[in-house]
């Protein structure tokens, strides 16, 4: 990798706004894309309360930022900032990379759900081979349903709220629902089981999260979009039955690669390096 050039008066600049963001590891990723390619750029947090996110945006976009990644608390916002929502973003109803283009318009993406499929991918899962299990209705798991089901993968949500797995299946044609209480018993139904909830989150509420897998298919690819820690209770469950496993980390990193490419020209790849950096980051 080479060294980080000096920044200049023609430094690209790029950042994730959030509240807080000081935990992000976006601005380590990014800066590691930047310095491996030699751009003369730089990728910063941007911590924006709420209440201040669209100030703070068009503030970016007249200081000469390329764009920005959005986090909690500011996705609903963003979505209703933009002047373009690219399909994904309209699909998944949330954005977490915007772009400022040259003509002053907003232009926002989704890149959740490609980014977890890429994942995917990369571990030699092929999605398209059955139905897919969702744990969880929120943001995240609309926009991996929604990259699925435009793949032809049959989805199919299970939330422990009811409530809020029905009005995702109002949002996205071709959804099924499988109630909490028994999706457990239903796994031999899909090929491959997805958290996409916080359930098992180091430090979480439910950390302690211990799901049954004795009833999965042989084969069955058992993946979780958390990464603290990366084993988590439900991988550990599936390792155990001897199933393969996709974490989080990846997820992270696949669908950061659009909103670099868009800002600074490059279309960096997911490599063995950057996941040790990151490994190590996470271990610190």
């Amino acid at each position: 990798m080479s060294a980080r050039p000096t920044l200049t008066g023609r430094t690209m600049l790029a950042g994730v706004i959030g509240w807080p963001v000081a935990h992000s590891r976006s601005p380590l990723l990014h800066n590691f894309w930047l310095a491996r390619h030699g751009i003369d750029g730089a990728y910063v947090p941007l911590p924006v309360r709420p209440g201040l996110f669209e100030t703070a945006v068009r503030g970016l976009q007249a200081a000469g930022f390329r764009g920005a990644n959005v986090t909690i608390p500011h996705k609903e916002a963003a979505f209703a900032i933009a002047d373009t929502l690219h399909r994904s973003a309209q699909r998944s109803g949330s954005v977490n990379t915007l772009v400022f283009a040259a003509d002053g318009r907003i232009e926002a993406h989704s890149t959740d759900g490609d980014g977890f499929v890429a994942n995917l991918e990369a571990h030699g899962v092929d999605v398209t081979r059955g139905p897919v299990l969702l744990l969880g209705a929120g943001g995240a798991a609309r926009a991996i349903a929604a990259s699925l089901l435009d793949r032809g993968v049959p989805v199919a949500v299970t939330n422990r709220t009811r409530g809020r797995a029905e009005a995702l299946a109002g949002m996205l044609d071709g959804i099924t629902i499988v109630d909490w209480a028994r999706w457990e018993d239903s796994l031999p139904d899909y090929a491959a089981l997805v958290n996409t909830t916080s359930l098992g989150m180091h430090g979480g509420p439910d950390d302690l999260f211990a799901p049954s897998l004795a009833r999965a298919p042989d084969g069955m690819a058992v993946c979780d979009i958390v990464y603290v820690p990366r084993m988590t209770p439900l991988l550990r469950a599936a390792r155990d039955c001897g199933l393969p496993t996709v974490d989080g980390l990846g997820m992270l990193l696949h669908q950061a690669r659009l909103g670099f490419r868009e800002w600074f020209g490059v279309d960096p790849v997911v490599d063995a390096e950057l996941q040790a950096l990151l490994d190590a980051d996470l271990a610190g």
